[in-house]
């Protein structure tokens, strides 16, 4: 169904040429209505406009052809990797296309096809054309005849960036009349960007892709512009008068513990204490992030505040995403306050009835208590006495309505959210806007170095003997996948098919497990406590185990096709081992393109988490940093502060500016940017109260 008249907030359903089953696709892609469809933004172009004939390419050349696939197929090779070949021509002459190790294009690329491929020119019997980038044009040639710039859409399952293009081609003109500007005129002609409506046009109908990478800019800048304007809006309300409980340094228990600890602090665990304590002991709640590198002792920072607020006759709790986590906590808390005759609680859900009534009833007195549990902490269940300051473990992994809930419990509880996802900090203060950070940026004494190596498909035999010889030794092993099970789809080596496989080969009279992302949660908790007692040999995953328990006894890592993780993912997954005494490896797995390798050696040379986390966001781009998780607002949909630094400069200047000359934004001229602050991001200022 359609209808006559078009507006911005018209369901997309109603659109000419949508229907209910692309209306349904659209969705998922976060389009609505016809105002989302506009502003679903390409992700990249393809320049057509400088088409190759066939018959000029020459070896050791790039280029770009456009060709009709007339042949194809799958070649082996002696070394086990299959090739998949197509055979393209167009009206000057024909090219040999090669995929290694993608045998799976051979099902979605039909002879008959019209396809744009950018790459190389290479000899190997013959020339040959190794693509970077293919685009399938459908059967016919009519969106680049004559030659022009290709805008490739996010695209999903059942709808393709091609039907996604002519989509919005079909009701651009119609759309964009109906777009009004909303940043005033000096603010754009100050950064030297297109308006709002010229800008859309820029990116949906670029001339060039110069054209249409100014564009974005405009849609990026703005996008920034809103984010240092709300961070500045909230940075006003916390210099407001915000009370807090202003504790008194006593240094009874905090003492105590520092005189009872088996180790020195770090100078930066040190600077982090001192950093907390003085938020603390003034009038204004706090509200902190603590991040660190994993293995940089943030638990013992947060337990210095917890004492703090405990010696002023206050109630503390430190709250972590998994039971499994909480119970760590919970004993390294028992064994290090023991000599303080102070016995933490535990609070999760799977305390029996009798030891769930003995909690509730030391929570509800008002004797100081420190409480160590999961979300059971942030339930209605959960009623305290006199809570005083609350820690929030790895808190990217709570939404923020359960962040909110803990911090209700008191009547104005110091807030401290940790996470040990390394994030540069001049990043981290634009992330988190109303918090102050800390960074813990050293590796306490003691700790080892982890060995991490690269290794072909060829060395796999030897790899995985060496692994079993670790658990000879008596010590244990992760093995991980990226995916749970094989696909038609891809040639990724599966979780489930290769427990089987090494369990009855490589690791046979060994005790091997399997936990991935489909196991229930109670029975991912049950293996990974196993594994934790050391009655499991290696343990087959996926990254559900990226942010676990504390198994000293683990030695080796072993990580197969590394590429298809991220940088910072990988360093995660490494740090699950290195924890005890002895030395430690973690082993990447497999056959990976030039490029990869490039990217992963970064890995492999460096174990400082900040410095692959700068890496990472430079290769991969700021990704969902900032998603509904975290904030229950996507902030960036087109900007990414690392890549558009020059522009985020500008953005937060302007911001400034805005700010200096009307901080409420009450005048005539910005009610353009109240309404879409208002409309866009409802709820920020009230998640920058929560963190």
């Amino acid at each position: 169904m359609t209808v006559g008249k078009v507006y911005l907030d018209m369901p997309v359903n109603y659109l000419k040429g949508v229907g209910p089953a692309r209306a349904e696709s659209l969705r998922k892609l976060g389009i609505v209505t016809a105002r989302d469809l506009l502003f679903h933004i390409p992700h990249r172009y393809e320049d057509a406009s400088t088409i190759s004939p066939i018959a000029s390419l020459e070896t050791g050349m790039d280029g770009t052809i456009i060709g009709k696939v007339i042949s194809k197929g799958i070649i082996p090779t002696r070394r086990g990797l299959r090739i998949f070949q197509a055979v393209l021509k167009d009206e000057s002459g024909m090219i040999e296309a090669s995929w290694p190790g993608q045998p799976f294009l051979d099902r979605s690329i039909e002879k008959g096809d019209i396809m744009l491929l950018t790459g190389s020119v290479r000899f190997f019997h013959g020339r040959q054309l190794q693509p970077r980038e293919y685009i399938q044009l459908g059967k016919d040639d009519d969106d680049v005849k004559g030659g022009k710039v290709l805008a490739v859409y996010p695209a999903t399952e059942g709808l393709s960036f091609k039907v996604i293009r002519g989509i919005i081609d079909q009701h651009l003109d119609t759309l964009l009349p109906l777009i009004k500007e909303y940043l005033p005129e000096d603010v754009l002609r100050h950064a030297g960007l297109p308006s709002l409506r010229e800008a859309l046009l820029m990116v949906h109908r670029p001339k060039t892709i110069a054209e249409g990478t100014r564009g974005r800019a405009r849609l990026a800048f703005e996008e920034l512009l809103f984010v240092h304007i709300l961070h500045r809006r909230a940075n006003a309300l916390k210099r407001e008068k915000r009370s807090g409980t202003a504790f008194e340094n006593r240094r009874q228990l905090t003492s105590a513990l520092k005189n009872a600890l088996p180790f020195t602090l770090t100078n930066a665990q040190t600077v982090a204490v001192r950093e907390i304590v003085a938020d603390m002991v003034s009038d204004r709640k706090m509200h902190r992030l603590l991040q660190g590198d994993v293995g940089s002792g943030k638990t013992i920072v947060a337990l210095f505040a917890a004492l703090l607020a405990m010696e002023n006759g206050y109630q503390a709790a430190i709250m972590a995403p998994t039971e499994l986590l909480a119970e760590q906590h919970f004993r390294t808390f028992t064994t290090l306050l023991e000599p303080l005759g102070i016995e933490p609680v535990l609070v999760t859900g799977s305390l029996s009835a009798r030891a769930r009534k003995a909690a509730a009833a030391r929570l509800a007195g008002t004797e100081p208590v420190l409480a160590v549990g999961t979300h059971a902490l942030a339930q209605e269940a959960a009623v305290f006495g006199r809570l005083g300051f609350v820690t929030i473990d790895e808190q990217h992994r709570f939404g923020v309505e359960q962040r909110a809930a803990i911090a209700a419990k008191g009547e104005s509880p110091d807030v401290l959210l940790m996470s040990a996802t390394p994030i540069p900090r001049s990043l981290a203060l634009t992330a988190y806007g109303d918090l102050d950070v800390s960074t813990l940026d050293e590796r306490p004494a003691g700790r080892q170095p982890v060995t991490t190596v690269m290794r072909p498909e060829s060395a796999r035999e030897r790899v995985l003997q060496f692994v079993a010889r670790e658990t000879e030794k008596g010590r244990q092993a992760y093995v991980v996948y990226p995916v749970i099970e094989e696909s038609e789809k891809t040639d990724l080596k599966a979780a489930t098919t290769m427990y089987e496989q090494l369990s009855a080969g490589a690791f046979a009279g060994r005790v091997v497990a399997l936990i991935h992302g489909r196991v229930p949660a109670d029975e991912r908790e049950t293996i990974m406590r196993a594994f934790r007692d050391g009655k499991i040999d290696v343990l087959v995953s996926t990254t559900v185990i990226e942010v676990g328990i504390d198994v000293p006894n683990a030695t080796v890592m072993l990580i197969e096709h590394p590429e298809r993780f991220g940088l910072s993912q990988l360093h995660q997954l490494r740090g699950r081992v290195g924890r005890g005494a002895e030395a430690s490896y973690c082993i990447l797995l497999g056959g990976v393109g030039e490029e990869a390798a490039e990217r992963l050696k970064i890995f492999v040379d460096t174990d400082d988490g900040f410095e692959i986390a700068r890496a990472d966001l430079r290769l991969r781009g700021m990704g969902n940093l900032f998603g509904e998780e975290q904030s229950g607002e996507a902030t960036f949909r087109i900007a990414d502060p690392v890549r558009d630094e020059e522009l985020n400069i500008e953005a937060r200047a302007a911001a400034e500016r805005l700010l200096e000359r009307d901080p409420g934004l009450t005048a005539k001229e910005n009610a353009g940017i109240r309404k879409v602050l208002s409309a866009r991001y409802s709820r920020a200022l009230e998640l920058f109260r929560v963190g």
